[in-house]
């Protein structure tokens, strides 16, 4: 997607250790004129897959999964990151390897809010090694939902989780795929 490759180039920075810093736009502040837009594509891409659902993880993710969810007209669900009193006893979970924070962590969705009967369309902001989503397909695969796809912003592909999951089978969706990032420069698919 174009529009979100010039302002990848624009504000986004290449940081040592393969680190795509957008949090001016993306993840931290973030540019929700620019989101709509990439949730616009997504419904594009996937608004013939019957999505009940849209999933992510917290908390980078949900401002996004929110926008895509307007244009399916259906709920935003995100993983927690930690087990709190309010999400009850009753709830799906995996573990999680977070690049960008070296740390392995535990993902919680309640029972209550993913089942069978749903068709789930995973989101994120970044898909890297995969790991966050390969928690989301597992916690689809325990609640029995069925993973419609997988939408991304920003894939970095030299880090092959990208790869893995269409090797896999499953309709994956990028909107903006880095080849590298070499000495600070961004080089787009």
């Amino acid at each position: 997607m174009k529009l979100l490759e010039e302002r990848i180039l624009s504000d986004g920075l290449a940081l040592p250790g393969s680190v795509l810093k957008v949090d001016m736009f993306l993840n931290h502040q973030i540019d929700f004129s620019l989101l709509k837009e990439l949730g616009r594509e997504f419904y594009n891409i996937f608004g013939s897959e019957n999505v009940t659902k849209i999933l992510t993880v917290e908390a980078s993710g949900i401002a996004l999964a929110c926008a895509a969810a307007e244009f399916f007209s259906v709920p935003a669900l995100f993983a927690k990151k930690g087990l709190s009193k309010n999400i009850g006893s009753d709830y799906y979970s995996a573990e999680v390897f977070s690049y960008t924070k070296g740390s392995q962590y535990t993902i919680y969705v309640s029972k209550k809010y993913l089942s069978e009967r749903d068709r789930v369309l995973i989101i994120d902001d970044f898909l890297a090694t995969g790991a966050a989503l390969d928690g989301l397909c597992d916690i689809c695969a325990r609640a029995g939902a069925s993973v419609a796809g997988i939408g991304a912003a920003i894939e970095k592909a030299f880090q092959g989780g990208g790869k893995r999951f269409r090797e896999a089978g499953i309709k994956l969706a990028s909107l903006a795929v880095i080849e590298s990032m070499d000495n600070g420069k961004i080089v787009f698919n």
